[in-house]
């Protein structure tokens, strides 16, 4: 059924293509309750963990997936207002989707922030066969190199992880704890990151499934007014250690706080970051993916 979506998306109105995926979401949600977006057991510890860095109760991760030209020119500003409210993130590009400004790439890093790849085209097909994901592995490898970055998301986080082992980086972004609104809906059931080995005997590389809703999911297809489902599951993170890790599309953002078909306001997202820092100050560990990635490797040879 994801291939044939894909294969028919190109002709596929968009306002249909919504309107179809927000009644099969209000179906599923129905359906789902048990499981979503709390999955009972993900909180389970992993083996021999010893805690996040300094003490603290739990890790913050934002990330951002820029599907299309428009959200790449709201990076920016985007930027400027998570660091005006104290916080840090990852901005992942599409590579040969529309033109990635060296500028930009350049400005996020200088800022502290992170840049990651985001595939190279957003199609659905490179997980097809093994020829087609083969192909655009190099290329994913060649920008990895070009743009000095070690991490990686899939679009629609489409997932192989031992395909993507193939990759030459740190980490991945590719799976979810528990989402069955996905075109990939099999979660990997923990809200901690984990280390996926590699087939061909190098060292493996860390997964960090993100834990707290797509932005596009909560107040696009479910029409969500409020940062609240967030909150939610971000108290219930916190409480067990675990790690919550968000993906914002700046596609999906109205930075002049509109509410849209396709956009909600910029504010839902702040309110949430107003939140977390009024409510867990000194308690969380924001991090940048490729820091996570980093310590959890560490705790894992010390053991």
């Amino acid at each position: 059924m994801t291939r044939l979506f894909y294969f028919f998306k190109p002709v596929i109105p968009r306002s249909f293509q919504l309107s179809l995926r927000k009644l099969l979401v209000k179906k599923q949600a129905k359906k789902y309750k048990d499981v979503w977006p709390i999955l009972s057991g993900s909180e389970k510890k992993p083996k021999n963990w010893k805690g996040w860095p300094e003490g603290k109760d739990f890790a913050f991760v934002l990330t951002h997936d820029v599907e299309l030209r428009r959200g790449h020119d709201k990076c920016r500003e985007l930027l400027k207002l998570e660091k005006k409210l104290g916080f840090k993130s990852l901005f992942n590009f599409v590579a040969e989707r529309y033109k990635v400004d060296k500028e930009l790439r350049d400005f996020i890093v200088s800022e502290g922030f992170e840049v990651g790849i985001h595939g190279i085209k957003h199609d659905g097909k490179k997980f097809k066969n093994k020829k087609i994901f083969n192909k655009r592995a190099l290329k994913i490898n060649q920008y990895l190199k070009e743009w000095d970055v070690v991490g990686f998301r899939a679009p629609a986080v489409q997932h192989n992880l031992e395909w993507i082992g193939e990759l030459d980086i740190e980490y991945d972004l590719s799976t979810f704890d528990t989402d069955p609104f996905e075109p990939q809906p099999d979660g990997v059931g923990t809200i901690f990151p984990f280390l996926v080995e590699r087939k061909n005997g190098e060292p493996g590389y860390v997964e960090l499934p993100y834990t707290l809703d797509q932005d596009f999911t909560l107040f696009i297809l479910m029409n969500e007014s409020s940062p609240q489902m967030w909150i939610d599951k971000l108290n219930w993170i916190a409480d067990n250690g675990g790690m919550a890790l968000l993906i914002v599309h700046p596609d999906y953002v109205n930075l002049n706080n509109q509410k849209k078909t396709e956009e909600y306001p910029v504010n839902y997202y702040l309110d949430f970051l107003r939140y977390v820092s009024k409510n867990f100050e000194g308690r969380y560990w924001n991090a940048l993916p490729k820091d996570v990635a980093m310590y959890y490797k560490k705790m894992i040879e010390a053991n």
